[in-house]
């Protein structure tokens, strides 16, 4: 009897594929006791488990660092429509500065 938060479903789910996994080790070495395909299988699973572990790691490394780089460029971004509004009111102001000299060389 076993007790868990998980489905009871889900458990024979997982003891099937536990089952099988064993039987698949059993059958292809007619000498495995059920022991030893059953540690097998344990030492698979945990190799499959760490590499994915790490494979998990690596994504949300490299999801960091596009989220760096994302709020990197977010701030070049933003400081370029900054520079840009400044250039545009300088641009304006020297506009008006030709507007009133040709204006007072016309007069």
């Amino acid at each position: 009897m076993l007790q868990t938060a998980e489905s009871a479903n889900y458990v024979i789910g997982l003891a099937r594929t536990l089952e099988n996994r064993i039987s698949e080790v059993s059958g292809s070495n007619s000498s495995t006791s059920p022991f030893a395909a059953a540690i097998m299988v344990a030492l698979s699973t945990l190799d499959d488990l760490n590499k994915a572990t790490q494979r998990l790691d690596a994504l949300r490394e490299q999801a960091k660092e596009y989220v760096d780089e994302a709020g990197k460029n977010r701030l070049a971004y933003d400081n370029a429509i900054a520079e840009n509004k400044q250039l545009l009111a300088r641009i304006e102001a020297l506009e008006k500065e030709l507007q009133n000299n040709r204006q007072t060389a016309n007069a």
